[in-house]
C-alpha cells in the first residue's frame, strides 16, 4: 500500500468494464432470443451457463419452507432485525402528492406515484447477497410498488441458496424465478410466457447483467452501472489503526479493482495503518484478492492539514467515507461528495452494508458529485398538476402567446389566443 505526498490532482477514478465485443454480441444475441423464444431460450439457456436442467422456472412454496431448516435461528433473528431498520429508515423518506392554490383560482401541484412493477437481479451461488435482497426490496415497498420479482440464477441442482429463499420471503415477496444472467434482465424487460415485464430492473451482478442492464435501458429504467466498490477514510492522529486497518481491507476483499483510501495529515498514523494492513492480510480469507486490491487500488494521502485532508476526500468523492477524528460530527457539513458518510470510531462501514437502515446501493467510481443511494425516491414516478384558472388565462395569455410566437411555434400561441377571443 503505497504511502503519498498530496501534490496533484486525486481520483478514485477506474475505467468501468464495457464488456468484450464478444461479450457485448453475445448479451445482445440473449436478448433476442429471449424476445423471440420467451420461457424455451431462458431454459436452454440456465442449463448451457448454471449447468441446471428446470422443468420451471418458478420457485415453489415448499422450497421456501425448507429453506427456513437451513437457516441458523440467530442469523434469522439477524435478518428480521436488519429488515426492521431499513423499513424504518426508508419510511422516513416518503414523499407526498401536494396540491397549491393561488389567488387567482390557478391549482398547481406534484402527484407522486408508485411504479407498477420492479424486478430484483439476485446473483446466485457463492454470491448471495440476502443484504442487496433488502436494501432494493425495501424501498420499493415502501414506496408502494405492488408488484415485485426477484431472478436468480439457480445452482446445479435446479436450487436458490437458502438465505436469499428466507430473506425474499420474510420480505413478502413470493414471486422468485430461477434464472440468471442476461437472459433473466432481458426476461425482466421484455417479458415471456411466465415472467410478466417489469418497470424498472435493479440490483447487483456479473458483466452479463451490466451489459444487458445496459440494453434495455429505455424500454424499461435501471437503477445504476455501479462500478467496483471503494472505501476512503479521513482520519487524524486520534484514530485507532487497527479499525481502520479493518475497515480498508473489508471493501479490499470485495473485488481486486476496489478502492481503499486513507487520507490523513499524519504521518505516524499512514505509517501505522500500512504495518497494519500488511499484519491483517496474512489471515484474510481473501488475501489473494485484498491484497491485489491494496496493490494496485490502495493508497495513503498525507496531507499538510486536516484542512486540505477535507478537500482531498470531496475530490475523491467516495462511495464509502468514514470520518475518524478527534471532532467527526463537525466535519460532516464540509462533506459534500460522498455516498454514505460513517461518522466516528463505531460506524464501520459493514454497519451500513447490513444493519442501521441507510441503502448500501450507493453511486460509485467518483459518481457522488452528482447521484444519490437507492432509495424510495427510485421507485416513484412525479407528475405535475395543472389546472390553470380563467382569470389566470385573461392576466397571462398574451404573455403565454409571446413566447410562443418568440419560438416560432404559431400553433402553440394560438392555442391561447383562441381562448383570450372567448374574453
Amino acid at each position: 500500500m503505497k504511502i503519498v505526498q498530496v501534490t496533484d490532482e486525486v481520483s478514485l477514478k477506474r475505467d468501468l468494464d464495457a464488456g468484450t465485443s464478444e461479450q457485448r454480441e453475445a448479451v445482445e444475441t440473449i436478448i433476442q432470443d429471449v424476445r423471440e423464444k420467451g420461457d424455451a431460450a431462458l431454459l436452454s439457456y440456465t442449463e448451457k451457463f448454471d449447468g441446471a436442467t428446470l422443468d420451471g422456472l418458478l420457485v415453489e412454496k415448499a422450497e421456501v419452507n425448507a429453506a427456513y431448516e437451513q437457516i441458523d435461528p440467530g442469523v434469522l433473528n439477524a435478518i428480521r432485525a436488519a429488515i426492521i431498520n431499513i423499513h424504518d429508515f426508508h419510511q422516513r423518506q416518503v414523499q407526498q402528492s401536494w396540491m397549491t392554490t393561488k389567488e387567482d383560482g390557478t391549482i398547481l401541484g406534484q402527484k407522486v406515484t408508485p411504479l407498477d412493477s420492479v424486478g430484483l437481479y439476485v446473483p446466485g451461488g457463492k454470491a448471495a447477497y440476502p443484504s442487496s435482497i433488502m436494501m432494493n426490496v425495501i424501498p420499493a415497498q415502501v414506496a408502494g410498488v405492488k408488484q415485485i420479482k426477484i431472478v436468480s440464477p439457480p445452482q446445479k441442482d435446479g436450487s436458490i441458496p437458502a438465505s436469499v429463499l428466507v430473506t425474499a420471503n420474510e420480505l413478502g415477496i413470493t414471486t422468485i424465478y430461477k434464472v440468471g444472467g442476461a437472459q433473466a434482465v432481458a426476461a425482466l424487460a421484455y417479458g415471456t410466457e411466465t415472467i410478466q415485464a417489469v418497470d424498472k430492473i435493479t440490483g447487483p451482478g456479473n458483466i452479463y447483467v451490466a451489459l444487458a442492464k445496459r440494453a434495455v435501458f429505455g424500454r424499461v429504467d435501471i437503477d445504476m452501472i455501479a462500478g467496483p466498490s471503494e472505501i476512503v477514510v479521513l482520519a487524524d492522529e486520534n484514530a485507532n489503526a487497527r479499525y481502520i486497518a479493518a475497515d480498508l481491507l473489508s471493501q479490499a476483499e470485495h473485488d481486486e479493482r476496489a478502492s481503499a483510501v486513507l487520507v490523513t495529515p499524519s504521518q505516524g498514523l499512514a505509517d501505522e495503518v500500512k504495518a497494519e494492513v500488511i499484519r491483517q492480510l496474512e489471515t484474510l480469507p481473501k488475501r489473494e484478492i485484498a491484497q491485489a486490491s491494496i496493490q494496485d487500488y490502495g493508497a495513503i494521502y498525507v496531507t499538510k492539514d486536516l484542512e486540505e485532508a477535507v478537500n482531498v476526500t470531496n475530490e475523491l468523492a467516495p462511495e464509502h467515507l468514514e470520518i475518524l477524528t478527534e471532532d467527526a460530527m463537525s466535519l460532516v457539513g464540509r462533506i459534500r461528495h460522498a455516498g454514505a458518510i460513517f461518522v466516528g470510531p463505531y460506524s464501520s462501514e459493514p454497519v451500513g452494508d447490513y444493519f442501521a437502515g441507510p441503502n448500501h446501493v450507493l453511486p460509485t467510481n467518483g459518481t457522488a458529485r452528482f447521484s444519490s443511494p437507492l432509495s424510495v425516491d427510485d421507485f416513484v414516478k412525479k407528475s405535475s398538476v395543472i389546472s390553470y384558472s380563467k382569470q389566470a388565462m385573461k392576466q397571462n395569455g398574451a404573455s403565454i402567446s409571446a413566447l410562443a410566437r418568440l419560438e416560432g411555434l404559431e400553433a402553440h400561441a394560438r392555442a391561447i389566443d383562441i381562448r383570450l377571443e372567448d374574453e
